[in-house]
């Protein structure tokens, strides 16, 4: 019998009514706009769908012209409610949401298992919302796919890179990197340190720092992979709360990368 994780954040985070939560995700697609890149990574935010989901649809529509090749997605996010040292896997079979199941990838997850700083821990994946909010835009994009989902606390960039540089794949596997930016600054001055971190992902600069993103580490991590890999960060999409649906006294930064090989893509 399958060991399943439930939704913690629907109808919170996003509509927990399947229909509306269909709806919502295409009318956020048809949104974005387009571009060429081919993206073997994407950074993506995880705030509620109001707030930061059209910045989160550029990044997914990127996909849209090679979601028939991808079968396998390594989805990384900082934990939120419970501190962990590493990278904790869930010990589940599937996550659940709305629009279905999501099966794990327990190839994926056995090939990293010997690394020590990876570690299975079912609560600190039950109420996290960083993985959660990304699966119905990857379930809309993408035909059938495995999910190796990583909640990732104390750990350094080189570890995470490690765990990444394991289960890179080829084409079939996207890596998504789950990190809001700045928290609760003015909004000139969010614009200011968001404007300042993301020129450090373009130029593939690390350490992010974690107030200036919560995945700081995930991201950090990505990026050493990145070089490793030779793909170039590309900016899809950077605003914060203030431009979207809350007040700019205290905003929430938010901002959509790919990341692609050269020879694979052209800038629309």
């Amino acid at each position: 019998m399958s060991v399943i994780r439930l939704p913690a954040v629907a109808g919170m985070f996003y509509p927990a009514e399947p229909r509306q939560l269909a709806g919502d995700v295409l009318q956020l697609l048809a949104g974005a706009s387009t571009s060429k890149i081919i993206p073997k990574a994407l950074i993506v935010p995880h705030a509620g769908y109001i707030y930061s989901g059209a910045v989160a649809a550029t990044a997914y529509a990127t996909l849209c012209p090679v979601a028939s090749r991808i079968s396998r997605v390594v989805l990384l996010g900082p934990t939120h409610r419970v501190a962990i040292n590493g990278l904790a896997l869930p010990g589940v079979d599937v996550f659940d949401t709305p629009l279905g199941h999501v099966m794990l990838d327990t190839a994926a997850a056995a090939a990293i298992t010997h690394l020590p700083q990876v570690s299975i821990n079912t609560h600190a994946h039950e109420l996290e919302h960083s993985l959660e909010v990304q699966l119905p835009f990857l379930q809309t994009i993408l035909n059938d796919f495995t999910l190796l989902p990583l909640a990732v606390g104390m750990a350094s960039a080189e570890q995470v890179a490690e765990v990444l540089n394991v289960v890179w794949g080829d084409e079939e596997t996207l890596i998504v990197v789950s990190s809001d930016l700045s928290h609760y600054l003015p909004y000139t001055s969010a614009q200011q340190v968001d404007n300042e971190t993301a020129r450090a992902i373009l130029n593939l600069n690390q350490p992010i720092a974690h107030d200036h993103a919560c995945g700081g580490t995930p991201i950090s991590g990505l990026l050493i992979a990145a070089r490793r890999h030779g793909l170039t960060a590309h900016l899809l999409d950077l605003r914060n709360s203030g431009d979207t649906a809350g007040s700019r006294d205290a905003v929430v930064g938010y901002a959509a990368f790919a990341f692609a090989e050269e020879m694979n893509h052209a800038q629309s």
